[in-house]
């Protein structure tokens, strides 16, 4: 759990970054130190997507993928909000309570299995089927899910050996357009900066 809690925000802060670069707000120039450049400030009418894209549009000059990783993985609630958001579109329900009888606390439970069951099943036809073109969110989740060792908890690792190459392919970018490679570039800076801190605190 301890675990977990350390890593979300830098798992929310690459999907930040991968939702603004595929509804083209931002793109990443420079391949040596992906500088993130603004596209358009429209709004995607969802108040977090939009907040940190206001905090990107206000800058003067370009900051790299790993510096707005690390801006937002600062915000402030970022684990309720994203919670929130969730709850607002029905899929999880806010519960306040207390631990140990004494301390409050809140928890978010699931209450829609729907988008979770779906998410899964794009992964899995994603690894083990070759007949469709996979999307770039699909591509991006299977970036965060290889990357953090979350695949062999979703699925046999026995039936995953085999498949490596195939996920290693998708990983790199080399099925999936330019805007879906800048978005796993995004997530696996986040990733970068997870290990970095990671090996500063241990």
């Amino acid at each position: 759990m301890l675990a977990f809690q350390f890593e979300y925000p830098y798992a929310v802060a690459g999907a930040i970054l991968e939702e603004l670069l595929l509804h083209d707000r931002i793109r990443v120039e420079d391949p040596n130190r992906k500088m993130v450049h603004l596209v358009s400030d429209s709004p995607l009418g969802d108040p977090l997507l939009d907040e940190c894209l206001q905090s990107i549009a206000k800058t003067e000059r370009p900051d790299s993928l790993a510096d707005w990783v690390e801006r937002f993985t600062s915000i402030r609630h970022l684990k309720d909000r994203v919670a929130e958001g969730l709850c607002d579109r029905g899929i999880l329900r806010k519960e306040k309570g207390t631990f140990l009888f004494v301390f409050p606390r809140v928890t978010y439970p699931e209450v829609d299995h729907g988008p979770e069951g779906r998410i899964l099943q794009r992964l899995r036809t994603a690894i083990f089927e070759e007949s469709e073109p996979v999307d770039a969110r699909t591509a991006v989740l299977l970036s965060l899910a290889s990357s953090t060792g979350m695949l062999p908890t979703i699925f046999d690792p026995k039936e995953l050996k085999p498949r490596q190459e195939h996920i290693d392919r998708i990983v790199q970018g080399d099925q999936v357009g330019q805007a879906a490679k800048e978005a796993i570039e995004a997530m696996q800076a986040a990733l970068a900066m997870m290990t970095v801190n990671t090996t500063l605190i241990t």
